[in-house]
């Protein structure tokens, strides 16, 4: 097997501690821990915000990774990354409303949203590890184009 890069490993790790995190900040709340619950969703966001840094320069800089597994599972694993795609956008979304809420003293909108969001975020950071999975681990990823090549032309 050929080595495992070492962008997409490290920002899956980032996205695998952020779920981390928010399983532990959402088991403080259900303590009573306010504190400690506000200063690990803060880092929940950190770990998500580092992520998003190093995917989002991978992509504009060294490009995303087509699927290199077999045709026959090409569609099943596009479906899957469309439903992924799909998560984050609204896990992103509905983090960025917790956290604003729940610093902005919302807390009526923050105690509905906020199990929500763990939720969707939970299921972000596990189909984020699945597709890390199938492009890095149990298949060799495809072709790498950078955005900039593609657009430019280089």
């Amino acid at each position: 097997m050929d080595s495992i890069p070492i962008l997409p490993t490290i920002s899956t790790t980032f996205i695998v501690l952020s779920g981390i995190t928010v399983a532990i900040g959402w088991w403080q709340i259900k303590q009573r821990k306010l504190e400690a619950h506000k200063r690990t969703m803060f880092f929940a966001a950190i770990f998500a915000l580092i992520f998003f840094i190093i995917y989002a320069s991978r992509t504009i800089f060294i490009g995303n990774t087509s699927f290199g597994g077999p045709d026959n599972i090409k569609i099943y694993y596009t479906v899957f990354l469309i439903f992924h795609i799909t998560l984050a956008t609204l896990g992103a979304v509905l983090g960025i409303l917790s956290l604003f809420s729940g610093y902005k003293n919302n807390l009526t909108f923050h105690r509905r949203l906020g199990p929500f969001t763990s939720i969707v975020w939970f299921f972000t950071a596990a189909t984020g590890v699945v597709v890390y999975l199938l492009l890095y681990v149990f298949y060799r990823g495809g072709e790498t184009t950078s955005m900039i090549k593609a657009i430019l032309g280089f």
